[in-house]
């Protein structure tokens, strides 16, 4: 960590010290490293003797490769006293990832933990590491700096974190830290078999079906180097999807040969009056590529090779937009 940074760790282990009532979150739409931070960190605070609240607020369903955690706890609306509690965001690259941002105003204090390089630090109180592989693993720190002890339960939420967010430590952000705290986590009793057999042998036959909806549309631009496909609202009615069940496929994309870049364009299942009509994943293949780049011109964000933003805009446009940034970034200058 940087020096700032490390002033961060320091000032969020101390407010977590000083408070004793917490409301915890993640972004919406979440993954394993948001729901094994959340569910870590719920454990960790109530090991200190804190009053925590997890919440994910929304009606959208959980992925289904998560149901196997120990999530029983997990509230879907902002508790009543959420004006007396802590604010803590995990793994929030921006506000606007929170599925309800306006609680921010109600909270008496914000904190913000989290990897992405972009973050917009709306925290009052942010730490931000852009070298960790998983917010899970920022997380660990702050455990250690609080002096919280490493259960079989914490080390396998933060397990999650990890071996989600590395692609089974197989991305470029699996780094030497990210390998010994993997270690660290199994010794402590974190069940590697369970997390591989939960998150990645546990495939609900409509996730299947939309998948091969995905690849049939696939298309290859740029001579390959751009694959592109798309998700339609009717789709996820047809096969019985909820939306994430599209989480995951478009690692399907990313991994034709050739492909620098993998663009998922979805329809949200369920359309809401406020919400966008398109919602846009985007993936690297090469390290020279910073899709971030991309989606933050399109108000969105998230990691050099895993990135994504809304769009009010057409399937093609949305398309024409992709392909037009990626030709500008290999030509090493902003699209006109």
């Amino acid at each position: 960590m940087s020096s700032q940074e490390t002033n961060d760790l320091a000032a969020v282990a101390e407010a977590l010290r000083a408070h004793d009532r917490f409301l915890l979150t993640t972004h919406e739409n979440p993954d394993g490293d948001a729901l094994g931070s959340l569910l870590a960190a719920k454990l960790g605070l109530d090991q200190l003797g804190k009053d925590t609240v997890m919440v994910l607020h929304g009606d959208a369903p959980l992925p289904g490769e998560y149901a196997f955690m120990a999530l029983d706890e997990l509230r879907r609306r902002w508790p009543d006293d959420a004006a007396e509690r802590v604010f803590l965001a995990l793994d929030c690259a921006n506000e606007s990832r929170i599925a309800d941002p306006e609680i921010l105003g109600r909270v008496p204090l914000s904190i913000n933990v989290d990897h992405h390089h972009d973050n917009s630090r709306f925290g009052q109180i942010n730490l931000i590491d852009s070298t960790a592989s998983s917010t899970g693993e920022v997380l660990r720190d702050v455990f250690r700096e609080l002096g919280v002890g490493l259960t079989p339960e914490i080390a396998e939420a933060l397990y999650i974190a990890l071996v989600t967010d590395t692609g089974r430590f197989q991305y470029t952000n699996t780094t030497p830290k990210a390998l010994r705290l993997a270690a660290e986590l199994v010794e402590a009793g974190a069940d590697v078999h369970r997390v591989f057999q939960g998150v990645y042998e546990t495939v609900q036959f409509a996730k299947l079906k939309l998948l091969a909806r995905a690849l049939e549309r696939a298309q290859v631009y740029e001579g390959g180097a751009i694959v592109v496909s798309y998700l339609l609202r009717t789709d996820f009615a047809e096969v019985g999807a909820a939306e994430p069940y599209s989480e995951g496929i478009i690692d399907s994309l990313r991994a034709v040969e050739g492909a620098e870049m993998a663009v998922l364009i979805r329809e949200p299942p369920r359309p809401r009056t406020d919400g966008p009509l398109h919602r846009v994943s985007l993936r690297a293949s090469v390290d020279e590529l910073d899709v971030s780049a991309i989606a933050r011109k399109s108000g969105g964000g998230g990691h050099r090779q895993a990135a994504g933003f809304s769009s009010e805009a057409s399937i093609e446009e949305i398309t024409d937009f992709v392909r037009r940034e990626f030709q500008a970034a290999h030509a090493g200058q902003p699209a006109a």
